[in-house]
């Protein structure tokens, strides 16, 4: 991954200024939805890349040792061989960028990553997820926790009270300590946008997230009633071009939550080139956070190769 966001002071001036144009917005989400996507070849390889920026997750209160082994060894092998060698890709290293797990199930998915013989990075979520709502030195302590047993990225959740109460320097301090508390490890900051009550506060909180040193900006945690949508992730995209424009450091961007099928992926990676440039279509500044996606690309390729659909139990996770 990239280097570390350092952060800035705080800037309450141009907080303050911000006001989001919704109707137009909402007009340049309904132009990415009506697009036609990519076919053929093109639709095989844009697929394989939507592979690449995958936080490989797993999030459920029923985690074991044995589906996190799973999960890691299905984010080493993502594509079924047989399918890579088709499309002579076979030799290219395509894995998923992260496995993403439960702060108690870093020590297992680095475990069983090591075993597998590759270097994917662990993220683990943090700070009283998903609701953020335990003590700060309590939210704190499991960042360290999680940093200890190997965990190389954080995502940590906001209190969202912070931002519909407008209590900016606070949520700033916040982040600040976070960053702090994460070290070498990357921090990933989810702002739960579906809690945030409106487009400028999503703005606003993205801003704040990036000054107080987020290396990344992510949508939801996926618990959320809603999650990744693209009025939301217009917003953030264009908070990180303006963050970009101002200081020359250039934050990552993660949607999550309800992102499912092959399509919505292409319809990500669209807006993430049209909004910032190809620069950040790499693993360094976009990721997709999501458990059944790779399930729904891996199927679209074996009909690209065989032009026949699998049932789901011909792909499985392992």
């Amino acid at each position: 991954m990239s280097a570390h966001n350092r952060g800035t002071e705080l800037d309450l001036s141009w907080i303050s200024k911000i006001q989001v144009n919704h109707p137009a917005v909402l007009r340049r989400a309904e132009q990415i939805q009506a697009r036609r996507t990519v076919k053929k070849e093109w639709q095989a390889a844009w697929l394989l890349k939507a592979v690449t920026f995958i936080d490989l997750t797993t999030l459920s209160g029923d985690d074991t040792s044995s589906n996190i082994q799973r999960l890691c060894y299905k984010a080493k092998y993502p594509i079924r061989e047989d399918l890579l060698k088709a499309l002579n890709m076979y030799d290219k290293g395509i894995t998923t960028a992260a496995v993403c797990v439960y702060p108690a199930r870093v020590c297992d998915a680095v475990k069983a990553l090591k075993a597998a013989g590759c270097n994917i990075p662990v993220a683990s979520v943090a700070t009283g997820f998903p609701a953020g709502q335990t003590h700060l030195k309590t939210r704190l302590e499991e960042i360290r926790l999680a940093v200890e047993d190997g965990a190389t990225e954080i995502d940590v959740v906001i209190n969202r009270s912070l931002v519909l109460t407008g209590q900016w320097e606070a949520l700033y301090d916040e982040i600040r300590q976070f960053r702090k508390a994460c070290g070498e490890a990357h921090l990933k900051t989810i702002l739960a946008t579906g809690e945030l009550g409106s487009l400028t506060n999503v703005y606003k909180a993205s801003m704040i997230a990036m000054m107080a040193g987020s290396d990344f900006i992510k949508t939801s945690t996926g618990k959320e009633t809603v999650n990744a949508t693209f009025p939301v992730a217009i917003v953030m995209l264009r908070a990180i071009r303006d963050f970009f424009w101002k200081t020359g450091n250039k934050i990552g961007f993660k949607p999550a939550g309800g992102i499912r099928s092959a399509k919505d992926s292409l319809a990500w990676l669209s807006l993430v080139k049209e909004e910032l440039g190809n620069e950040w279509l790499k693993p360094e500044l976009f990721r997709i956070g999501a458990s059944t996606l790779l399930s729904d690309i891996e199927r679209q390729i074996y009909h690209h190769v065989t032009g026949r659909y699998a049932a789901y139990h011909d792909l499985p996770m392992s």
